[in-house]
């Protein structure tokens, strides 16, 4: 009998594959995205200090309601205005493994929409 390939693994090795290539800096950090199977999250982290400076979910009230495309958009233009509120414009875009489709493609253009750069 052959088993499907746990699908969480595969995205885990293709995300700690990406991550060995790329870094966030004070100058330019890393947009993390997370994606839960109800709720998506974003985190800006430099990776020098392991400090995280900005992050947003659907779990605050101010990204809840539409669909979950829509939620997703509303997260990166929150995530997006508080990092430039620290004077952060450039980022460099970590999508952890995932597709750039659906959810993440939708948080990464509201984040542009907003104002970040990458």
């Amino acid at each position: 009998m052959i088993t499907k390939p746990d699908k969480n693994k595969t995205r885990q090795k293709r995300h700690a594959r990406v991550r060995g290539k790329i870094s966030g800096t004070a100058q330019r950090p890393r947009l993390s995205v997370f994606r839960s199977n109800s709720n998506i999250y974003a985190q800006v982290i430099d990776d020098v200090a392991g400090v995280t400076l900005a992050s947003a979910s659907t779990l605050e009230k101010e990204n809840q309601g539409g669909t979950k495309s829509e939620q997703a958009s509303k997260v990166g233009q929150s995530v997006a205005k508080l990092a430039i509120a620290k004077k952060i414009t450039e980022v460099v875009f970590d999508r952890s493994g995932y597709l750039y489709h659906g959810r993440v493609r939708s948080l990464a253009v509201g984040a542009r929409e907003a104002g970040l750069k990458f």
